[in-house]
């Protein structure tokens, strides 16, 4: 007489990460696209508040992307790092400026000669957004 292994019951639901079989995500691979050129800063201030970036957050930056009129850039100005959006000036397609979204601060050309030292110095690529707040209210890792 044979003796055959009893069924096996099921015991709860499915585990939802069947359902994906791509692996583990790596973050390097998936934020850093091209590594030598690239670095991370650390966002102080509100200029851009409207776009979603916030005091605090985590910006990754690409040198070796070429900016374009729309691109959210790092510019030095006046000897100190900013965040901008470029974007051209009004009723002057070919000049470009800086452009801050907070309402408060105002535009920064980068054609005209009046703003010596303005100077694109990066692309934004990403933006890392903290959730969590800490125990006194602060947002931060």
């Amino acid at each position: 007489m044979a003796i055959s292994e009893a069924p096996r019951p099921a015991t709860g639901f499915p585990s939802p990460a069947d359902d994906y079989g791509e692996g583990r995500i790596d973050l390097n691979r998936e934020l850093i696209p091209s590594p030598l050129s690239t670095f991370f800063m650390r966002v102080r201030g509100n200029a851009m508040r409207d776009e979603g970036i916030l005091d605090g957050d985590l910006l990754v930056i690409d040198r070796s992307l070429n900016p374009h009129v729309g691109c959210v850039v790092v510019a030095v100005f006046e000897g100190r790092f900013i965040v901008r959006r470029l974007c051209t000036q009004p009723n002057r397609p070919q000049a470009l400026q800086l452009e801050a979204r907070d309402g408060a601060d105002p535009p920064i050309s980068l054609d005209d000669g009046q703003q010596e030292g303005a100077e694109v110095w990066g692309v934004v690529i990403h933006a890392v957004h903290h959730l969590k707040t800490q125990a006194d209210g602060r947002k931060g890792p």
